[in-house]
Order: C-alpha cells, then structure tokens, then sequence
C-alpha cells in the first residue's frame, strides 16, 4: 500500500505528504545531494537519471535527466529560491516531455514526526488546466516508486 497522499487545494495547488522511517536531516540530504537522488529519483523500475546538476544556493540551476529501459526519456530543469537546511526547500521546475510545461512553484518541507519524518510538498500551477494535466499524468506512481527506494537508503 502507498504511503503517498495527494489532494488538490483550490484551482491551482496539489499538494503531496509522505511518512519517512528516517529523520528530517536524512531526508532533506536525500532532496539535496546529488549521488542520492541518482540512487532514488528514478519513478519506475529500469529509469536511470544519467544527468543531475543540482546547485544548491539560491539562484542555482537544476537539471535532472531520466532514461528509460527503451531508450526513452524528459529531463526537468528548474532553480533553487530557498533552501533551510533540513527543513524547507522552495524551488521552481518545468518539466520537459519534450513539450515544456508551465512553471510549477514547489515548497518541500521535512517535518519531525516521532522517529521519523512527514513530508509535505506544496505545488502551484499556473492553471488549472496545468494542474489536471499533471494529474492525469499518473505521476504519483513514479513518485512512491521513488519514495519506497528513498526509504531502503536508510541514509543517516
């Protein structure tokens, strides 16, 4: 069963939450530090993210690039505009299928929770339009795909 939680606020936001078994300094570290997200970040079994240029300071340039195992592949890009270690991230991200997509506002945060933490990601759309279409998508598969091997790190 799925971790991930995804509900819609208003015309505009989506917002997803997740239980980690690990504490917030791991799981920001996990977000943040580029040989880790090339472990995790993968959506489904057999992607691999070939590239990931993650410069963390506001103002740095992100690019993510994922490859499947028929050869096919979208990258991200995107930049930092905050970053509070080991509770908040905010950044914004376009993904490229190849077709750009409108800018979608992201806020991360890593909240204590017992022994472990609660993430909660806050997204903005432009549209609502845009939003749908990301729904639509099936992202979240991708998404807790990635989450259930973010939690086999066991990243301290």
């Amino acid at each position: 069963m799925s971790k991930l939680t995804i509900k819609t606020e208003g015309d505009l936001h989506v917002v997803v939450r997740r239980q980690f078994n690990a504490p917030p300094q791991a799981v920001y570290r996990a977000h943040t530090e580029s040989a880790l997200i090339q472990k995790w970040m993968l959506g489904p079994d057999g992607w691999t993210m070939p590239v990931c240029i993650n410069e963390l300071r506001p103002g740095g340039k992100i690019r993510f690039e994922w490859k499947g195992p028929d050869g096919s592949g979208f990258h991200l890009t995107g930049e930092y505009l905050e970053l509070q270690p080991y509770s908040r991230i905010v950044h914004v991200e376009r993904m490229h299928l190849p077709d750009t997509t409108p800018d979608n506002h992201v806020e991360t945060r890593f909240d204590p929770d017992g022994s472990g933490t609660l993430m909660i990601m806050r997204m903005t759309l432009p549209d609502a339009e845009t939003r749908s279409m990301m729904l639509a998508s099936g992202m979240e598969h991708g998404m807790e795909a990635s989450y259930v091997r973010l939690d086999a790190l066991a990243i301290e």
